[in-house]
């Protein structure tokens, strides 16, 4: 009996040892399986909130250039629609050159025609009659002056030979001009 109940002290032993180690695995276990996530965490985290960081990047980026490209496009639309424009800007550069061209013309004819005028002996006469009243000169200083010489001649003139110098009457003709 003795070496039964060694047997099976022994054998109570044993498995009283293989369930605690068993309770043990269980009970330590889940510690350990959450240890393992917490280092496969704290390693990889770090890299994939840098990759984060960069994606919301560039799609700041992106957007962005969305927005470039999209105001980019309704410019190159507007410059399309602005054609018409273009063409009545040209239409009205074209319209005033032609006009310039006859301005030109026509002042170059008038200025050949009054050249012609200018030219005609009865213009040149006509001109000095139409002056008016106001624009000559006070010629009262000159018309005493030559009064006075005209006396003085006709009162030498009486003294004198009849041999009188006739450019002094001239003379005084063409200071009153």
């Amino acid at each position: 009996m003795m070496n039964k109940d060694v047997e099976l002290t022994h054998k109570l032993r044993k498995t009283s040892e293989k369930i605690s180690e068993n309770i043990h695995i269980v009970a330590n276990d889940p510690s350990l399986a959450f240890f393992r996530i917490q280092e496969h965490v704290r390693k990889v985290l770090p890299p994939i909130i840098e990759k984060r960081a960069e994606v919301i990047q560039l799609q700041n980026d992106l957007q962005g250039h969305c927005y470039d490209m999209e105001y980019a496009v309704s410019a190159v639309e507007g410059i399309d629609k602005s054609d018409a424009i273009f063409k009545n800007i040209q239409d009205m550069l074209k319209t005033s050159i032609f006009l310039k061209q006859q301005l030109k013309y026509e002042e170059t004819k008038s200025r050949t025609k009054r050249e012609s005028s200018q030219n005609s002996v009865y213009k040149r006469f006509s001109a000095h009659l139409t002056l008016d009243l106001n624009d000559l000169p006070d010629f009262s200083g000159v018309m005493r002056e030559t009064t006075n010489r005209v006396e003085n001649m006709m009162s030498n003139r009486s003294s004198a030979p009849v041999d009188t110098n006739p450019m002094e009457l001239q003379r005084s003709h063409t200071t009153l001009h």
